[in-house]
């Protein structure tokens, strides 16, 4: 089981760029890049709230359950 990030997807439809969202919520572009490519472990609320408010959408379209996705790193 798996949360899919679909960042990307939004980006593309409200059509901006990963550097201005970045800027805009203050982390870096490799760090958003990390974000995109689901390669974090973990998002803050903060910085989920404001990437929500930049692209004006709910983190629903953003974090998506999967259950056919393998979540990294393994089970406990």
């Amino acid at each position: 089981m798996g949360i899919v990030i679909r960042l990307d997807v939004m980006l593309a439809l409200r059509k901006v760029r990963s550097k201005d969202l970045a800027q805009h919520i203050g982390i870096t572009e490799s760090n958003l890049s990390l974000l995109k490519s689901g390669k974090v472990r973990g998002i803050r609320f903060e910085t989920l709230s404001s990437i929500c408010s930049y692209l004006q959408c709910q983190p629903g379209d953003i974090l998506v359950f999967d259950p056919d996705v393998e979540s990294e790193g393994g089970e406990d």
